[in-house]
């Protein structure tokens, strides 16, 4: 046989075994028919629960699914976070745990639908909403309007979704069954031309072959919904005879979705841990069911807001920053083990899918504890920021927001030499969010939006190096307040009535610690100012494993190079959720960056610590 037949012998084999996979997922319809969901011209009750793909590592992603459709669900449902996707603006990542078409994929294998939700606008308690912190580069930009400046963006993006997940839609043979049209955005105004160009745009994008929805609040279904737009009510425990009345008086004899209901709630730093009343809810989801209405329950698997990503709300003129951990007191907790909601709900679910029979959840994934172990090396910041790590800074007579430096996540630090003695009020313009004032390398203290701080007590001597080191501890991503979300400091700095000028600015996103030399660390006390720190450990076997953070302080954590997000002593979280499939058997290297404190001594936990409060 010849290498050239060999070959067309090769492709004829191949495009067989592409009709064949094309024939096993033929296109299917969803859509209305009168007071219920039909799929394929047969009534349809959505069960569904939410899990986001960017929350939790690509080596999990069927382990999750697999426990939905053991829970009994037929359905998840999952956002799309723009930032996530598009880094910069042009730069488009669907790799590793970003790969949306291949968690949509596996969810067909493993039996489920899905409901996409696109955004462009999230929420989630993820940093900006999901909306690219680079967008806020620009002063006069208005997020989530028809403003050409952000509507141009935002229209390339979702084309370019489109082109990714449009094929995946339920009429093209994939299992993509609803698309959400942007989100909630009763609660945020009522510019009706702006929710009809995020319909007109998903549409253009392709999303032309499932059935299209908005969501609200039963309140605010008025401002937030479309009159050709299937329109479906989100709301929390003990809600739901009251809110499926009002979406029914809104919209008589549709189909009754409630698209959010919400079995848990996020933690917020210096708040306790939230959880909720399990025998209540499996009562109230029976009842839901009970009446033929869908759900989808938010959430059914929370996981981590890895790396900068936990958000914050923005609640009666407080912020409140969300902890890294995503538990959401849900069925599957953030590290994937099944609660007492998982068989209280599975059970209710089991009463309505008469017939069915549920597989078993898959075995409990392996769970280790990382001995204790001492961090051998650390790199203060003022010896980094000395020799160039960094990079050499950038001059500006007042301070700017990050995003005016190209920079998106992580700490900026802004540097001046004072000219002349001064004593007083050190005032931080628009601080966002949380910042340490450092004289001559010392701290003289602390500001912290959550207390609305925004100056410090100094006294000072002419020649003297004046350093404010802020952190982004989160974007708010909820009310029209995220148009305002730049991090930083922005405007002029006073010091006793005065204004400070000649900045040296540099940006530390904490993405690139190539350049960070590292020294020996020759006490146990480890760093006494802002640090970065660094340490290895020996695994002989792998499982997740809870990083016990408690006694570091304020900063973040990366192991083997993956971001596992921000710690605060404050709590409630005081630990951080290491996945196995981010370990390696034998040598760990771990890399913390701490404002300051902390001993060399650091264990990862069997168990998580999400409740235990600390101090200021």
């Amino acid at each position: 046989m010849t290498s050239r037949n060999s070959v067309l012998i090769g492709i004829v084999l191949f495009m067989s075994v592409l009709a064949l996979s094309q024939e096993s997922s033929p296109a299917h319809r969803f859509g209305i028919q009168g007071d219920h969901f039909v799929l394929d011209g047969k009534p349809f009750q959505i069960i569904s629960g939410e899990m986001h793909y960017a929350r939790i590592p690509r080596e999990y992603w069927r382990d999750r699914l697999k426990k939905a459709r053991a829970m009994g669900l037929n359905t998840v449902s999952t956002y799309v976070f723009w930032n996530a996707h598009e880094p910069r603006p042009g730069v488009y990542d669907f790799s590793g745990s970003l790969d949306a078409a291949a968690f949509i994929r596996m969810a067909q294998e493993e039996g489920l639908y899905v409901i996409l939700r696109p955004g462009p606008y999230s929420c989630a308690e993820w940093d900006l909403g999901g909306f690219p912190a680079w967008l806020l580069a620009d002063p006069k930009i208005v997020l989530r309007s028809t403003d050409p400046k952000f509507l141009e963006p935002a229209g390339r993006w979702l084309r370019r979704l489109g082109q990714e997940l449009a094929p995946l839609q339920l009429g093209r043979g994939g299992p993509i069954l609803a698309v959400q049209v942007e989100n909630e955005y009763g609660s945020f105004g009522n510019d009706k031309s702006y929710v009809k160009w995020v319909r007109d745009t998903l549409l253009a994008a392709g999303f032309t072959d499932s059935l299209l929805y908005t969501a609200d609040g039963g309140d605010e279904l008025l401002a937030g919904t479309l009159p050709d737009v299937h329109a479906a009510v989100n709301f929390g425990p003990g809600d739901a005879k009251s809110e499926f009345a009002k979406l029914a008086k809104f919209r008589p004899g549709q189909p009754m979705f409630n698209s959010e209901y919400w079995d848990g709630w996020f933690d917020h730093w210096g708040e306790h841990h939230y959880t909720t009343d399990s025998a209540q809810q499996a009562a109230e989801i029976d009842w839901i069911l009970s009446q033929g209405y869908s759900i989808n329950l938010y959430m059914f698997h929370g996981g981590t807001s890895f790396g900068f990503m936990s958000g914050a709300n923005w609640d009666h003129n407080e912020y409140q920053p969300d902890v890294t951990s995503y538990d959401y007191d849900s069925p599957v907790s953030e590290s994937g083990a099944l609660t007492k909601k998982f068989y209280a709900f599975g059970d209710v679910i089991a009463k309505h899918r008469p017939g069915v029979k549920f597989p078993d959840p898959p075995a409990p994934l392996p769970v280790i504890e990382i001995p204790e172990f001492q961090l051998d090396k650390n790199a203060s910041l003022w010896d980094l920021i000395r020799d160039r790590a960094f990079g050499d800074g950038t001059l500006a007579e007042r301070p700017r927001n990050m995003e005016a430096f190209g920079q998106s996540y992580g700490y900026i630090l802004y540097r001046t030499t004072l000219k002349s003695s001064a004593s007083g009020d050190l005032v931080l313009p628009a601080l966002r969010s949380y910042a340490r004032v450092y004289l001559n390398g010392k701290l003289v203290g602390t500001a912290d939006r959550r207390k609305k701080e925004d100056r410090v007590k100094v006294q000072a001597s002419a020649n003297d190096q004046l350093d404010i080191l802020v952190e982004g501890t989160g974007r708010i991503n909820f009310s029209t307040e995220l148009r305002n979300e730049r991090q930083g400091m922005n405007g002029p700095v006073m010091l006793a009535g005065n204004e400070l000028s000649g900045w040296q600015v540099f940006p530390l996103p904490m993405e690139d610690f190539s350049k960070v030399k590292f020294a020996a660390i020759d006490s146990e006390r480890g760093s006494v100012g802002p640090a970065l720190s660094e340490g290895h450990f020996d695994l002989q076997s792998l499982g997740d494993a809870f990083l016990d953070t408690r006694g570091w302080g304020k900063g973040a954590v990366w192991i083997n190079g993956h971001a596992l997000g921000r710690f605060w002593n404050v709590g409630p979280q005081q630990t951080l959720h290491v996945p196995a499939p981010w370990l390696r058997k034998g040598k760990n290297e771990i890399v913390i960056f701490t404002l300051g404190g902390g001993t060399r001594r650091i264990r990862g936990l069997g168990t998580p610590v999400l409740d235990e409060m600390g101090v200021e």
